[in-house]
């Protein structure tokens, strides 16, 4: 535990929020892993700001992948009373941005990577450290491509996001959208005569609640969710320059989340049904009226079947019998989709402590995480 503590305090006061570089703590942990017999390869993003990392030790083989992202949410805008980048203690609790999502984890990996210099291994320990997840799991998508040839094919994967140490057999997917809607400008005085852009942008809003409203009401349902739907959210909307002037374009910024049995593929194609269906409302009007929808990201989601042997087999490590699905989306549904047994657990509470003010990580969670650990190592030893 101690040696958890000292290097979670070096991580947490490494500023990664997503926007800034997180190569400075890229550099100790790749420091770190090398002084203990890893074998490390930086993976750089395209402009070279920001870098994940693969390490690997151990005889060729199956073994077990741990993977975590090393960025984290900001804090401007809340609330804080304690410097959010140096490791404070308040009783059993930790508090630091990150100690939660997922400083914790990394640094209880890195503990366990620290305890394996005198062991001698049978199969490999592997370790994935994404950067930019916080923005859509973008970071490990630019990875993938190099680090695919380098993963094997572990007969285990753990990402370690906060799910209070249960195993976590699903999420949803998510995509982000963006709606251009076309109009014609023209003084607000001639309203009637020409096409507000803000009018397409509106309809095309009531045919995404329209959408919601069908897959709430026949969409494929999962009760382990709170939402046991897939959902529609619009987070933006704007248009428009000055009120005597009609808007001849206007933006949507949306996303759906949806069940891994609700195809992505049939959910975009409603989309852009929806949003042809409005176009041709205006087309008669003005020729150019037109909704033009992109999607921009997009990330998969997991479900595994309770009866899939990783689920017995990650309830052993993380001494947990309780199963579990979060409303949040990880990076899990990348590494199941390459056919690697996969599943989310981790320490920390996600709705308790992610991304709020005065993150904290109780040292409970962190031993019982840092004793799966263990249980991993000794796995891989026997």
């Amino acid at each position: 535990m101690s040696a958890t503590l000292d290097i979670l305090d070096r991580l947490i006061a490494y500023d990664t929020v997503s926007e800034t570089s997180n190569l400075d703590l890229v550099a100790y942990i790749e420091t770190f892993l090398k002084v203990r017999g890893f074998e490390v390869h930086r993976i750089e993003d395209p402009v070279g700001e920001k870098a994940g990392l693969y390490a690997q030790k151990g005889p060729k083989g199956d073994g077990i992948l741990l993977s975590a992202h090393t960025d984290v949410v900001p804090v401007e805008g809340q609330n804080w009373t304690r410097d959010p980048f140096r490791l404070t203690r308040d009783g059993d609790r930790f508090y630091g941005r990150g100690t939660t999502d997922m400083k914790g984890y990394v640094a209880s990996v890195l503990a366990m990577a620290d305890r394996a210099v005198d062991v001698a291994l049978r199969e490999p320990i592997k370790i994935a450290l994404s950067y930019d997840e916080e923005i859509g799991c973008v970071g490990l998508q630019r990875m993938l491509e190099r680090l695919v040839p380098m993963l094997g094919q572990p007969k285990a994967c753990f990402v370690g996001e906060p799910t209070e140490m249960q195993v976590a057999i699903g999420h949803k997917g998510k995509a982000a959208l963006r709606a251009v809607c076309h109009g014609q400008s023209g003084h607000s005085a001639l309203a009637p005569k020409f096409v507000n852009a803000l009018h397409l942008a509106n309809d095309f809003l009531s045919e995404l609640r329209a959408l919601q409203d069908f897959y709430a009401s026949n969409g494929n349902r999962d009760l382990a969710y709170s939402v046991p739907y897939s959902t529609f959210h619009v987070g933006m909307m704007s248009g428009g320059r000055a009120l005597n002037i009609i808007p001849d374009t206007a933006e949507l910024t949306f996303e759906y989340r949806h069940l891994v049995s609700d195809l992505g593929k049939d959910i975009l194609a409603r989309i852009q049904e929806a949003a042809g269906k409005v176009s041709a409302r205006y087309q008669s009007l003005c020729s150019g009226a037109s909704v033009e929808v992109e999607q921009y990201n997009a990330y998969p989601g997991l479900d595994v079947a309770e009866t899939d042997g990783i689920v017995p087999y990650a309830q052993k490590l993380s001494q947990s019998a309780a199963t579990t699905k979060v409303a949040f989306g990880t990076e899990a549904g990348f590494f199941s989709a390459l056919g690697i047994p996969t599943v989310v657990c981790g320490p920390g509470s996600m709705e308790g402590q992610g991304h709020k003010a005065d993150e904290y990580i109780e040292q409970a969670q962190l031993n019982a995480c840092d004793v799966m650990m263990d249980r991993i190592l000794q796995d891989l030893s026997r």
